[in-house]
Protein backbone atom coordinates (compact mmCIF):
# COMPACT_ATOMS: atom_id res chain seq x y z
CA UNK A 1 0.00 0.00 0.00
CA UNK A 2 1.36 3.39 -0.99
CA UNK A 3 2.15 5.82 1.82
CA UNK A 4 0.71 9.04 0.39
CA UNK A 5 1.62 11.06 3.49
CA UNK A 6 5.31 10.35 2.94
CA UNK A 7 5.06 11.24 -0.74
CA UNK A 8 3.27 14.45 0.19
CA UNK A 9 5.96 15.37 2.73
CA UNK A 10 8.81 14.92 0.22
CA UNK A 11 6.82 16.65 -2.52
CA UNK A 12 5.99 19.72 -0.41
CA UNK A 13 9.55 19.99 0.88
CA UNK A 14 10.98 19.91 -2.66
CA UNK A 15 8.37 22.32 -4.01
CA UNK A 16 9.12 24.80 -1.23
CA UNK A 17 12.72 24.91 -2.44
CA UNK A 18 11.47 26.65 -5.58
CA UNK A 19 10.40 29.71 -3.63
CA UNK A 20 13.70 29.81 -1.76
CA UNK A 21 15.58 29.87 -5.05
CA UNK A 22 13.08 31.84 -7.12
CA UNK A 23 15.68 33.61 -9.29
CA UNK A 24 17.45 30.39 -10.21
CA UNK A 25 14.26 28.34 -10.61
CA UNK A 26 12.03 30.68 -12.59
CA UNK A 27 13.39 34.11 -13.40
CA UNK A 28 16.74 33.00 -14.85
CA UNK A 29 15.27 30.43 -17.32
CA UNK A 30 12.63 32.90 -18.50
CA UNK A 31 15.21 35.65 -19.06
CA UNK A 32 17.38 33.18 -20.98
CA UNK A 33 14.40 32.32 -23.18
CA UNK A 34 13.75 36.00 -23.86
CA UNK A 35 17.37 36.41 -24.98
CA UNK A 36 17.03 33.43 -27.31
CA UNK A 37 13.96 34.99 -28.89
CA UNK A 38 15.70 38.34 -29.30
CA UNK A 39 18.81 36.83 -30.88
CA UNK A 40 17.44 33.85 -32.84
CA UNK A 41 13.82 34.82 -33.34
CA UNK A 42 14.27 38.46 -34.22
CA UNK A 43 17.83 39.32 -35.17
CA UNK A 44 18.69 36.11 -37.03
CA UNK A 45 15.25 34.65 -37.64
CA UNK A 46 14.23 37.36 -40.11
CA UNK A 47 16.83 36.00 -42.52
CA UNK A 48 16.01 32.31 -42.02
CA UNK A 49 13.09 30.39 -43.43
CA UNK A 50 13.08 26.61 -43.21
CA UNK A 51 9.46 26.28 -44.26
CA UNK A 52 7.05 28.44 -46.18
CA UNK A 53 4.32 28.03 -43.57
CA UNK A 54 6.04 28.31 -40.17
CA UNK A 55 7.90 31.51 -39.20
CA UNK A 56 11.31 30.81 -37.74
CA UNK A 57 10.43 32.54 -34.46
CA UNK A 58 7.55 30.12 -33.93
CA UNK A 59 9.57 27.19 -35.23
CA UNK A 60 12.13 27.42 -32.42
CA UNK A 61 9.57 27.59 -29.59
CA UNK A 62 9.33 23.79 -29.04
CA UNK A 63 13.12 23.51 -29.08
CA UNK A 64 13.51 26.31 -26.55
CA UNK A 65 10.98 24.68 -24.24
CA UNK A 66 12.77 21.31 -24.44
CA UNK A 67 16.13 22.98 -23.90
CA UNK A 68 14.95 24.74 -20.74
CA UNK A 69 12.91 21.97 -19.14
CA UNK A 70 15.60 19.38 -19.81
CA UNK A 71 18.18 21.39 -17.88
CA UNK A 72 15.78 22.36 -15.10
CA UNK A 73 14.34 18.85 -14.68
CA UNK A 74 17.78 17.28 -14.41
CA UNK A 75 19.07 19.96 -12.04
CA UNK A 76 16.01 19.93 -9.77
CA UNK A 77 15.88 16.15 -9.44
CA UNK A 78 19.65 15.64 -9.10
CA UNK A 79 20.17 18.33 -6.48
CA UNK A 80 17.02 17.25 -4.63
CA UNK A 81 18.33 13.73 -3.96
CA UNK A 82 22.02 14.71 -3.77
CA UNK A 83 21.66 17.19 -0.90
CA UNK A 84 20.56 14.53 1.62
CA UNK A 85 23.67 12.56 0.64
CA UNK A 86 25.84 15.66 0.92
CA UNK A 87 24.41 16.61 4.33
CA UNK A 88 24.42 13.04 5.60
CA UNK A 89 20.65 12.89 6.11
CA UNK A 90 19.99 10.12 3.58
CA UNK A 91 19.65 7.59 6.40
CA UNK A 92 16.73 9.55 7.83
CA UNK A 93 14.85 8.95 4.59
CA UNK A 94 15.91 5.32 4.30
CA UNK A 95 14.95 4.55 7.90
CA UNK A 96 11.52 6.15 7.56
CA UNK A 97 8.46 3.95 6.88
CA UNK A 98 8.55 4.72 3.18
CA UNK A 99 9.39 2.53 0.20
CA UNK A 100 11.80 3.29 -2.60
CA UNK A 101 8.88 3.77 -4.96
CA UNK A 102 7.43 6.50 -2.75
CA UNK A 103 10.82 8.23 -2.50
CA UNK A 104 11.10 8.33 -6.29
CA UNK A 105 7.53 9.54 -6.73
CA UNK A 106 8.08 12.35 -4.24
CA UNK A 107 11.34 13.66 -5.67
CA UNK A 108 10.62 13.06 -9.35
CA UNK A 109 7.04 14.31 -9.01
CA UNK A 110 8.17 17.60 -7.51
CA UNK A 111 10.89 18.08 -10.13
CA UNK A 112 8.51 17.28 -12.99
CA UNK A 113 5.87 19.65 -11.57
CA UNK A 114 8.32 22.55 -11.38
CA UNK A 115 9.59 21.89 -14.90
CA UNK A 116 6.06 21.50 -16.27
CA UNK A 117 5.00 24.85 -14.82
CA UNK A 118 8.19 26.45 -16.14
CA UNK A 119 7.46 25.05 -19.60
CA UNK A 120 4.00 26.65 -19.53
CA UNK A 121 5.52 29.97 -18.43
CA UNK A 122 7.95 29.84 -21.34
CA UNK A 123 5.08 29.18 -23.73
CA UNK A 124 3.25 32.19 -22.31
CA UNK A 125 6.40 34.29 -22.67
CA UNK A 126 6.83 33.22 -26.30
CA UNK A 127 3.42 34.65 -27.21
CA UNK A 128 4.83 38.14 -26.64
CA UNK A 129 7.34 37.56 -29.45
CA UNK A 130 5.60 35.29 -31.98
CA UNK A 131 2.10 34.34 -33.03
CA UNK A 132 1.72 30.84 -31.66
CA UNK A 133 -1.19 28.61 -32.61
CA UNK A 134 -0.90 25.16 -31.03
CA UNK A 135 -2.62 22.65 -33.28
CA UNK A 136 -2.89 19.80 -30.75
CA UNK A 137 -2.90 21.37 -27.25
CA UNK A 138 -3.74 18.13 -25.40
CA UNK A 139 -0.94 16.28 -27.15
CA UNK A 140 1.39 19.19 -26.41
CA UNK A 141 0.62 18.99 -22.69
CA UNK A 142 1.13 15.22 -22.70
CA UNK A 143 4.46 15.51 -24.53
CA UNK A 144 5.54 18.27 -22.15
CA UNK A 145 4.64 16.14 -19.13
CA UNK A 146 6.42 13.08 -20.52
CA UNK A 147 9.50 15.18 -21.22
CA UNK A 148 9.54 16.59 -17.68
CA UNK A 149 9.13 13.13 -16.15
CA UNK A 150 11.84 11.56 -18.33
CA UNK A 151 14.47 14.21 -17.61
CA UNK A 152 13.52 14.25 -13.91
CA UNK A 153 14.10 10.50 -13.73
CA UNK A 154 17.46 10.99 -15.43
CA UNK A 155 18.32 13.74 -12.95
CA UNK A 156 17.37 11.50 -10.05
CA UNK A 157 19.80 8.87 -11.31
CA UNK A 158 22.55 11.46 -11.71
CA UNK A 159 21.96 12.75 -8.18
CA UNK A 160 22.31 9.25 -6.72
CA UNK A 161 25.46 8.21 -8.55
CA UNK A 162 27.25 11.56 -8.18
CA UNK A 163 29.82 12.06 -5.44
CA UNK A 164 30.23 15.84 -5.77
CA UNK A 165 28.74 18.92 -7.40
CA UNK A 166 31.12 18.72 -10.36
CA UNK A 167 29.74 15.33 -11.34
CA UNK A 168 26.17 16.61 -11.08
CA UNK A 169 26.92 19.46 -13.50
CA UNK A 170 28.91 17.29 -15.90
CA UNK A 171 26.02 15.43 -17.57
CA UNK A 172 23.71 18.46 -18.13
CA UNK A 173 26.47 20.71 -19.45
CA UNK A 174 28.61 18.24 -21.40
CA UNK A 175 26.00 15.77 -22.65
CA UNK A 176 22.38 16.98 -22.46
CA UNK A 177 22.88 20.56 -23.70
CA UNK A 178 24.85 19.54 -26.82
CA UNK A 179 22.31 16.79 -27.59
CA UNK A 180 19.44 19.30 -27.39
CA UNK A 181 21.24 21.82 -29.61
CA UNK A 182 22.15 19.08 -32.10
CA UNK A 183 18.67 17.53 -31.94
CA UNK A 184 16.98 19.96 -34.31
CA UNK A 185 15.96 22.54 -31.74
CA UNK A 186 16.85 25.49 -33.98
CA UNK A 187 16.89 23.89 -37.43
CA UNK A 188 15.57 21.02 -39.50
CA UNK A 189 17.89 18.16 -40.29
CA UNK A 190 17.21 18.73 -44.00
CA UNK A 191 19.77 21.54 -43.95
CA UNK A 192 22.49 19.16 -42.75
CA UNK A 193 24.76 17.07 -44.97
CA UNK A 194 23.71 13.44 -45.37
CA UNK A 195 26.34 12.21 -42.95
CA UNK A 196 25.19 14.49 -40.13
CA UNK A 197 21.56 13.68 -40.84
CA UNK A 198 22.39 10.04 -40.18
CA UNK A 199 24.24 10.95 -36.99
CA UNK A 200 21.26 13.02 -35.79
CA UNK A 201 18.99 9.98 -36.08
CA UNK A 202 20.97 8.40 -33.23
CA UNK A 203 20.27 11.40 -30.98
CA UNK A 204 17.33 10.44 -28.69
CA UNK A 205 16.43 14.08 -28.02
CA UNK A 206 15.85 14.60 -31.76
CA UNK A 207 12.75 12.38 -31.55
CA UNK A 208 11.54 14.27 -28.50
CA UNK A 209 11.91 17.66 -30.18
CA UNK A 210 10.27 16.38 -33.36
CA UNK A 211 7.29 14.96 -31.48
CA UNK A 212 6.89 18.10 -29.41
CA UNK A 213 7.04 20.24 -32.56
CA UNK A 214 4.38 18.04 -34.15
CA UNK A 215 1.95 18.94 -31.37
CA UNK A 216 2.45 22.62 -32.25
CA UNK A 217 2.32 22.60 -36.04
CA UNK A 218 0.97 19.19 -37.04
CA UNK A 219 4.23 18.29 -38.73
CA UNK A 220 7.43 16.71 -37.55
CA UNK A 221 10.57 15.18 -38.97
CA UNK A 222 9.67 11.72 -37.70
CA UNK A 223 6.36 9.98 -37.07
CA UNK A 224 4.69 11.06 -33.83
CA UNK A 225 4.22 7.40 -32.84
CA UNK A 226 7.97 6.89 -33.02
CA UNK A 227 8.51 9.96 -30.83
CA UNK A 228 6.06 8.77 -28.18
CA UNK A 229 7.53 5.26 -28.27
CA UNK A 230 11.07 6.63 -27.90
CA UNK A 231 10.31 8.78 -24.86
CA UNK A 232 8.26 5.97 -23.27
CA UNK A 233 11.16 3.58 -23.78
CA UNK A 234 13.55 6.08 -22.20
CA UNK A 235 11.26 6.48 -19.16
CA UNK A 236 11.06 2.71 -18.76
CA UNK A 237 14.85 2.44 -18.99
CA UNK A 238 15.31 5.08 -16.28
CA UNK A 239 12.80 3.32 -14.02
CA UNK A 240 14.65 0.02 -14.43
CA UNK A 241 17.98 1.70 -13.61
CA UNK A 242 16.52 3.32 -10.48
CA UNK A 243 15.00 0.00 -9.40
CA UNK A 244 18.38 -1.65 -9.81
CA UNK A 245 20.15 1.11 -7.88
CA UNK A 246 17.83 0.81 -4.89
CA UNK A 247 17.86 -2.98 -4.97
CA UNK A 248 21.66 -3.01 -4.79
CA UNK A 249 21.89 0.08 -2.55
CA UNK A 250 24.42 1.58 -4.95
CA UNK A 251 25.75 4.91 -3.64
CA UNK A 252 22.88 4.97 -1.13
CA UNK A 253 23.61 2.52 1.68
CA UNK A 254 27.39 2.73 1.42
Amino acid sequence: MINFRSIKAIYIFEMSRTFRTLIQSLISPILSTVLYFIVFGTAIGNNINFTNEIPYGAFIVPGLVILTISMQSVNNASFGIFFPKFLGTTYEILSAPISYVEIVIGYVGASATKSFCLGLLILMTSTFFVDLDIKFPILMLCMLLLSCVSFSLLGFIIGIVSDNFEQINFVPMIIITPLVFLGGSFYTIDVLPDFWQTITLFNPIFYLVSGFRYSFFGTGEVNIIISIFSISLFILLCILIIWRIFKKGYKIKT
